[in-house]
């Protein structure tokens, strides 16, 4: 498995880098030819993540929004403690986050109102 696995090294190494785009998760929508970010398929149905751009094209009426912030550092998928970390840290601050793991990047989505508290709370990490 590639990416870093030492928490300590991980933490020091984040590089935050907020996404210039906004972002809607969506249910029980149609996306047509629309690719969204990201889908999750679960039980009750599949909830897709959509730039805001792409979820007005769809009249998707967007009830929040959010703001994408990727972790640059490459963590391992089976590093210990990183989510654990970065949700404290924000919701100490009283900041929601949903958290998006890829292989190489983890993406938090937070309030986009938050979104330049949220990257002071996780530079400060």
């Amino acid at each position: 498995m590639s990416g870093i696995q030492d928490l300590a090294e991980i933490l020091k190494s984040l590089s935050p880098q907020l996404s210039a785009e906004q972002f809607v998760f969506v249910t029980g929508v149609d996306l047509g030819e629309e690719k969204p970010w990201a889908l999750i398929e679960e039980e009750e149905g599949a909830t897709a993540i959509l730039s805001l751009p792409q979820a007005r094209r769809l009249n998707v009426k967007a009830s929040e929004i959010f703001a994408r912030i990727t972790l640059l550092v490459h963590s391992s998928l089976t590093a210990v403690g990183l989510t654990a970390a970065v949700s404290m840290a924000l919701a100490r601050r009283g900041i929601s986050a949903n958290i998006v793991a890829g292989y190489y990047h983890d993406h938090i989505f937070v309030p986009a109102d938050r979104a330049g508290e949220a990257i002071e709370v996780l530079g400060s990490i």
